[in-house]
């Protein structure tokens, strides 16, 4: 077998190995404390499998948990199902009417030592158009910057996932956190969740071709295929450029964009090969024209790649990237652990604790403004049958972060269940 090849049950074999290992001891950090903005809160929603850490502990089982402490909660909605209300009066957290008073708990002056905003789940409409899910990540954003203005402070912010629906509402968040020096942080937790083989590529290293393998709805799960070929690709020669072409293909625009060199089906089959797929090469092409999309991008430096979201064919997250002078390809599966404490969060949640304490973002938020403005174009392309467009916006240049992901170096083996 090639050393940067795993079968999916080598790999899971392996993995399950080390679950008698701890994932975490107790924190010897004072808990800071943090202001929770959520669209709504219910078992497995994005804030019960974040927020829930820093109430409950790192496996949500009342062991030990990140160096944060919940003070306030806002909830945009309260579904039938909300958690919100019995887990804040369990841990004495008040739940707030408004995002100000999340932040200033009434006083005037900011009350915690960062904020996190989850803009995920809850009943939002879409847009008409293109079908995007219009959850209130700037109108959140929006409200936690116009407490800081009005009590003349700022502390950090967590974004989850991309920054916003619409290019013009994530680039203003951006611009507005940068003009008013927040440490800012967002983005997917497929970066910090565990890798198959647990190696980067080497920084620095000479892309000459890249594949990304996602699944699910095209952007909601989309974001995470698009955010897990990027924290490798930044990795490159260079750092990062910037994008200047995106499309989204289907049916024989597959093919036509595999005769431009935008993907190459020895690199989608290593990646699926990554992950424990493989099919015969006919029966591959059968399902790829039944329900393939591809995101095809130029960037500025003239690298070409693909995010292949291949439902009916793979559910998992995986990269394969062809390096000049490597015969072989390079290959990350991104393994997730589906089923509490869902731990690829564990990993999330350490790095916002390490912003909250330190001030400094684990990693870029660029990474994820860059992933935002191509999502919004691929979502466009969808509605437009597959138009190209430029993105001359998406200049984006940035140097990737040592921050590492979980089993890098044989740290924090999978948790046990």
């Amino acid at each position: 077998m090639n050393a940067l090849s795993i079968s999916r049950r080598t790999a899971l074999q392996g993995l399950g190995a080390l679950t008698a290992i701890p994932l975490l001891g107790a924190n010897q950090r004072k808990p800071l404390p943090i202001a929770a903005v959520v669209t709504e809160y219910r078992r497995n929603s994005h804030a019960d499998v974040i927020i829930g850490k820093i109430l409950e502990g790192w496996r949500q089982d009342g062991g030990d948990g990140p160096a944060l402490r919940v003070a306030s909660m806002f909830t945009d909605q309260v579904p039938a199902a909300d958690m919100s209300r019995g887990l804040a009066k369990k841990h004495g957290v008040p739940i707030v009417k408004t995002i100000e008073e999340a932040i200033t708990l009434g006083t005037g002056k900011v009350q915690v030592a960062g904020v996190l905003s989850i803009g995920e789940h809850g009943k939002y409409p879409y847009t008409p158009d293109t079908k995007q899910h219009m959850y209130p990540r700037r109108r959140f954003f929006d409200g936690i910057t116009a407490a800081f203005k009005k009590a003349s402070k700022v502390v950090p912010v967590f974004n989850d996932k991309h920054l916003a629906y619409a290019w013009k509402d994530a680039k203003h968040t951006y611009d507005t956190a940068r003009a008013m020096k927040i440490p800012f942080m967002a983005g997917s937790s497929l970066p910090v969740t565990w890798r198959l083989p647990a190696t980067e590529m080497p920084e620095g290293s000479e892309v000459e071709a890249a594949v990304g393998i996602g699944y699910g709805g095209l952007e909601s799960y989309g974001f995470h295929s698009l955010e897990t070929l990027q924290c490798v690709l930044e990795r490159r020669r260079g750092g990062e450029t910037g994008v200047k072409r995106v499309a989204l293909a289907s049916g024989e625009a597959i093919w036509a964009a595999r005769k431009k060199g935008y993907w190459s089906m020895d690199l989608l089959r290593a990646a699926l090969k990554s992950a424990g797929k493989e099919l015969p090469e006919a029966e591959l092409k059968k399902r790829i024209m039944a329900r393939g999309k591809f995101m095809l991008l130029d960037y500025r430096d003239g690298l070409k790649a693909t995010v292949a979201m291949l439902n009916g064919i793979s559910d998992q997250f995986a990269t394969a990237v062809r390096m000049k002078g490597r015969a072989a390809p390079f290959t990350n599966w991104f393994w997730l652990q589906d089923g509490k404490p869902y731990g690829h969060f564990i990993h999330l949640t350490r790095a916002i604790e390490h912003m909250v304490h330190t001030g400094q973002p684990a990693y870029p938020v660029e990474r994820t403004l860059l992933t935002t403005g191509i999502l919004d174009r691929v979502m466009h392309s969808a509605m437009l049958n597959g138009k190209s467009f430029d993105t001359p916006e998406l200049a984006i240049k940035y140097k990737p972060a040592d921050w590492p992901f979980a089993n890098l170096n044989g740290k924090f083996p999978i948790p046990k269940k």
